[in-house]
């Protein structure tokens, strides 16, 4: 489930928490359609978890459109970077998401995550 917070200051930042999917990019598309021409928009994913390859395509859109991107956890953008690479063939992408899955672990419990 992802949960969207929007604050505005001049921009307006709109803060994921949670996990982003598929499904969540139409709903972004519509907050993002209904902000004033020109405002400047930030993401912050700092509370982001989880996301599959739609979001990560809709994220590498976003910052081609100028959205700033902020607090972007480190496995995201690595897959964005891969994605615009077009380095994401399957041999490739399993281990990747190895390591992602090892590293996110990792992180958990050292955060005292369960």
């Amino acid at each position: 489930m992802l949960k969207i917070t929007r604050a505005a200051n001049g921009e307006v930042v709109f803060t994921l928490c949670g996990r982003m999917d598929a499904e969540n990019v139409g709903e972004m598309k519509t907050l993002f359609g209904s902000e004033a021409k020109g405002r400047r928009i930030v993401l912050d994913l700092k509370d982001l978890t989880l996301v599959d390859r739609e979001a990560v395509r809709f994220l590498d859109s976003c910052e081609i459109d100028s959205i700033k991107i902020r607090n972007c956890p480190a496995y995201i953008r690595e897959w964005i970077t891969r994605e615009r690479a077009g380095d994401c063939n399957e041999v490739a992408s399993k281990r990747f998401w190895m390591t992602t899955l090892k590293e996110m672990l990792w992180q958990q419990q050292r955060n005292g995550a369960t």
